[in-house]
């Protein structure tokens, strides 16, 4: 069996002002300081290919969600929501050279595309992370911005994550690292969460609550479904499975916030998980509301992280 250990952000690594979270980066790797250039594949972008710090350096805000049509469709909105010249209509995705992620600016927010699931979104942090860094940015907060399915709650509620936790309901990601199991810290961010909270009272167009979301690495089997190509329990199995979920404290379920709380947390940046639910897992396994219905959803968090954001650069 592989040794298990837990995560000490690198400290068998030397430290070196350009890596360490000074205000300005938040990598951990100094094998960074032997590149003579950095280059982010999945981006398209690099150090010598793209002046970073005049391109990013004024970004504060990186919004994240899985479609890169959703995440261009928010950086219209957030564009045409700060007040920006122009309608944002033309806004150019950054990342077009690849096919992998999407990348909208608007003034200082970011608007980025992750795909679906743990190893997608994994690698865009890394790249991200890396990204803020060269760019010299400081004090940037992140906020994954998504759908996902409820338990106990009403479709259409927006779910502000405090912990992320595992399919046995453990606040915690593992990382298979070389030949070992490295355990990851999944605490977001509780000041920011609690802000969020404060700010979608202010909206009052949809509920909103604090709680925990459960990450998993399947969409069908992994979050208990019975609609997949395969299954292996019965439905008794998965209400009770679900049931304890909810006791424990999860009111959603989706497959990318473990992985995001855990990178965020170990290279200090401000994060938080803000996802609309669009059915309860308890009363069924497939999305019925009409498109018009979800589309208008999939707005609430929008909403929610627009208002937040126009708050805190007018503060």
């Amino acid at each position: 069996m592989a040794p298990i250990l837990a995560d000490n952000s690198s400290s068998n690594l030397p430290e070196r002002d350009n890596y360490v979270n000074n205000g300005f980066g938040y990598v951990k790797n100094p094998h960074l300081d032997l590149l003579s250039e950095d280059i982010l594949y999945h981006f398209d972008l690099g150090t010598r290919t793209h002046d970073l710090p005049s391109m990013f350096g004024d970004v504060k805000f990186v919004c994240v969600g899985g479609s890169p049509n959703r995440m261009r469709d928010f950086a219209i909105f957030i564009y045409q929501e700060l007040g920006l010249d122009g309608d944002g209509s033309d806004i150019t995705d950054i990342c077009a050279g690849t096919d992998r992620y999407s990348m909208y600016k608007a003034g200082p927010v970011l608007s980025i595309s992750h795909g679906m699931g743990i190893p997608s979104i994994s690698i865009m942090l890394h790249e991200l992370i890396k990204l803020l860094h060269h760019a010299k940015c400081r004090d940037v907060t992140i906020i994954r911005i998504g759908t996902s399915g409820g338990i106990g709650i009403e479709p259409g509620t927006v779910v502000i994550t405090d912990i992320a936790v595992d399919a046995f309901f453990r606040p915690q990601f593992e990382q298979v690292i070389l030949d070992k199991v490295v355990i990851r810290n999944t605490q977001l961010d509780q000041k920011l969460a609690e802000s969020l909270l404060h700010c979608s009272k202010e909206i009052d167009d949809f509920p909103s609550i604090i709680g925990h979301t459960m990450c998993t690495y399947d969409f069908y089997e992994g979050q208990g479904r019975l609609d997949g190509a395969l299954c292996s329990f019965s439905k008794e199995e998965k209400c009770e499975y679900l049931q304890r979920a909810y006791i424990a404290g999860v009111r959603n379920i989706e497959m990318e916030s473990s992985v995001f709380a855990a990178m965020c947390h170990l290279c200090g940046l401000k994060a938080a998980v803000v996802c609309v639910t669009l059915l309860d897992r308890l009363q069924g396994d497939q999305i019925t509301h009409s498109h018009s219905v979800l589309k208008e959803f999939q707005k609430r968090p929008q909403k929610l992280i627009s208002s937040f954001i126009k708050k805190q650069l007018h503060t």
